[in-house]
């Protein structure tokens, strides 16, 4: 099933695609939910009755007053106000690369456990406009991923049983603002405000059955499931990233096993698998540096259009927007 969050009547809601269509949720059927938030808290007792009317539109069996149709919709993120949001470090070879390209070892404690960070689950948004302020713009980068959300709650969840609270996955652009980023990690602590401004995902969330044809098995030695879906990144239209989510090392089981660690996990909680290998910009700058001294780094900047799609789960568009404000919190450091 494919699910997104859109505009109506200046509100969010619960739509289903089909054949590139969108369906309002409780247009269809008087028992089913019109947000996202109450479908995940209830996913168990929705999706029965939500696949079979799914399968009804599909079967060109019901009229079509059952459900309303959109075009053009304007498209939310599709877990709109998730209530948490975690980024994981699962591809190895974007680490080391980057390890590669600051000339230091590959860290060894990546193949030992997987990691993540918590971000602003307050700055998620969908397709559309990405604003930024000044010091964002300072090397402001984006990271091509993929991200699942929680559908049941669970707490100390083993890697073997992790697979069931997976709600779908979609696509994930975790924006960076470079400059910032590592000037808070010379201290140690971060990232953070390099971080919090933005993250987008979308357009859609793809549940797990929809994704069985795609389904490999996971790396030698891991556990959970992996799929072979392409993923790829355009900035201003010339293609600048390729990658596959079969190529995530530590698998969603696995970062759900450490996150739910003494925690409880929510219906939800976004997670993000970490940056594909050539995700960044950072990456490849640094790459591009390490082999020609006179290579030009590229950041984004005022007016890109930023593209990414993964394989079966859409097309994200965003354009980078500058903000009308001057103010800086780079120029406040102290001397």
């Amino acid at each position: 099933m494919k699910l997104v969050t859109f505009l109506k009547d200046g509100h969010d809601q619960l739509g289903i695609v089909v054949d590139d269509k969108i369906y309002a949720m409780e247009a269809l059927h008087s028992d089913l939910p019109n947000t996202m938030s109450m479908f995940l808290n209830y996913w168990d007792e929705f999706m029965p009755l939500a696949k079979a009317v799914q399968q009804k539109i599909k079967d060109g069996l019901g009229r079509l007053e059952i459900g309303e149709l959109f075009a053009g919709a304007e498209l939310f993120a599709p877990v709109p106000n998730p209530t948490s949001c975690r980024d994981g470090y699962a591809f190895r070879q974007h680490v080391a690369s980057a390890r590669r390209n600051r000339k230091v070892d590959m860290i060894p404690e990546f193949d030992q456990y997987p990691i993540f960070y918590f971000t602003n689950h307050n700055s998620i948004q969908g397709p559309g406009d990405i604003v930024c302020m000044p010091d964002h713009f300072q090397k402001l980068d984006f990271e091509l991923e993929a991200a699942i959300v929680i559908c049941k709650p669970g707490r100390n969840i083993k890697a073997a049983d992790a697979d069931e609270y997976i709600g779908g996955l979609m696509i994930m652009n975790d924006m960076s603002a470079r400059t910032l980023q590592m000037e808070e990690m010379l201290l140690n602590l971060g990232p953070a405000k390099g971080k919090d401004f933005a993250t987008v995902i979308g357009p859609m969330l793809v549940t797990l059955d929809e994704l069985e044809q795609y389904e490999v098995p996971c790396k030698e030695k891991h556990t959970g499931k992996a799929w072979n879906l392409g993923m790829k990144c355009w900035v201003n239209g010339v293609q600048v990233s390729e990658g596959n989510v079969a190529d995530m090392d530590w698998t969603f089981a696995e970062i759900i096993e450490r996150c739910s660690y003494g925690v409880n996990l929510m219906p939800g909680d976004v997670i993000g698998s970490g940056t594909v290998g050539t995700g960044c910009f950072l990456e490849l700058n640094g790459t591009g540096l390490l082999n020609n001294p006179d290579f030009i780094p590229q950041w984004l900047q005022e007016g890109d259009v930023v593209e990414m799609e993964i394989d079966a789960l859409g097309k994200l568009n965003n354009t980078i927007v500058k903000d009308e404000s001057d103010f800086s919190i780079l120029a406040l450091k102290k001397k």
